[in-house]
């Protein structure tokens, strides 16, 4: 729990169509190459996905665990697992719709419309607090998460190097998408959403 609590924050958010996931990169030293993958954000099913905060190792081992539990239920009974068989972040349920789970080391879990782990989570859990509400969209649910972690993360500045962004939604024809935010794109949203300053141009 203590790691998870200096680790960087990551918040998940509930929509009315969708699931919005933020994370926090801790960039140690700018002579370290950034990374192409995301490192908080996990796609363990077709349907579900997870953000992680604390130590990397332990996440590795538990999302490896999830997804073959994921995919030996839909081999055995040919349909996605139900939610609360297989507790992550985050993921849709055909019963119950999105749905946004929490849970800790302990194995405790809860399901939330709202939540935030890592590093200054108390401040971030109370302004998603006083922010939420039950019918926001996916995109005000992305403006809301960061918001949030502009306010309550350790850096002055935010831009794409630093944070992670994924969704889980319907797409048109009605499958279940998970899709991260490419750096570019959410440099754009930083920028329209008045977190960041539009970058100089270059001539």
């Amino acid at each position: 729990m203590e790691a998870i609590g200096n680790a960087g924050s990551a918040i998940g958010i509930l929509s009315k169509d969708g699931v919005v996931l933020v994370g926090e990169k801790k960039v140690t030293s700018k002579l370290l190459q950034t990374s192409t993958s995301t490192e908080k954000m996990y796609k363990i099913d077709d349907h579900v996905a997870a953000a992680v905060a604390g130590i990397m190792s332990d996440a590795n081992i538990l999302i490896n665990t999830a997804r073959i539990q994921a995919q030996r239920y839909t081999f055995s009974y040919q349909e996605p697992m139900p939610v609360e068989q297989l507790v992550q972040s985050l993921w849709w349920d055909k019963n119950y719709g999105f749905q946004l789970y929490m849970s800790d080391p302990s194995g405790n879990y809860a399901g939330w419309k709202a939540a935030a782990i890592g590093a200054n989570n108390q401040a971030a859990q109370s302004m998603l607090k006083q922010d939420y509400r039950d019918e926001i969209t996916r995109e005000e649910a992305v403006q809301l998460a960061l918001k949030v972690l502009s306010k309550t993360m350790d850096s002055t500045s935010l831009t794409s190097e630093k944070l992670e962004l994924a969704e889980v939604f319907l797409s048109p024809s009605g499958n279940v998408k998970y899709q991260v935010c490419p750096p570019n794109a959410l440099s754009k949203l930083l920028v329209k959403f008045g977190l960041t300053q539009p970058a100089a141009e270059t001539s």
